[in-house]
């Protein structure tokens, strides 16, 4: 991997962007509860035999009543963010959002035929950690972690944990990547993010 000055910023200010997630959720019963009411909704949608197109849709709804999705937005940019101008930030959260809901919509479809189980929560350094269980048709179970915090105002998840993929800092590499290839132009990345 080549090493830009873009990814070096971003390594080096790590710690900083930590910094700036959510502090901590109010309750561990708050989060429980959000989650449990979040995955009520997923489970409704999976077993609803809608289309995937409809799916996604319902899932981008979900994403909104649920999700702290300007500060992932903002997490994924890194430093990126600091120099965006408000229009710059506001036009790509809401194309990221389009976006994630997409492709988190296609992977939830694939849980069809199955459910989600709420195990446990917990405190973590940024928030609550609420601890989930997908139990599919022909698959040993996994775990689906939630991350909730109510720093933004609102108790909303800020991270998911898919069977040890962390979405912030998988959905981070790719998008600093993809600033990378289109030479740090904000608007060019989310004109091909609102095409992908």
């Amino acid at each position: 991997m080549t090493l830009t000055r873009r990814r070096l910023l971003a390594a080096s200010s790590a710690a900083l962007a930590a910094a700036a997630l959510p502090a901590r959720a109010a309750t561990l019963d708050q989060a429980q509860a959000l989650v449990g009411q979040l995955v009520a909704e997923i489970n409704r949608i999976i077993a609803s035999g809608a289309s995937e197109s409809a799916m996604i849709g319902e899932f981008g709804t979900v994403f909104d009543r649920f999700a702290d999705v300007p500060t992932i937005a903002r997490y994924t940019l890194g430093v990126d963010a600091r120099a965006a101008s408000a229009a710059q930030l506001r036009d790509y959260t809401a194309t990221f959002r389009n976006y994630i809901a997409r492709k988190y919509g296609r992977r939830f479809r694939e849980f069809i035929g199955g459910r989600i189980e709420i195990v446990t929560a917990r405190q973590v350094p940024n928030g609550i950690e609420v601890e989930t269980r997908a139990v599919l048709q022909g698959q040993a179970p996994f775990r689906v972690d939630w991350h909730v915090s109510d720093a933004s105002g609102r108790l909303a998840f800020f991270n998911i944990i898919i069977d040890g993929v962390n979405m912030l800092l998988s959905e981070r590499t790719e998008i600093q990547a993809m600033l990378d290839q289109r030479g740090g132009s904000l608007e060019r990345l989310t004109r091909d993010l609102a095409a992908a």
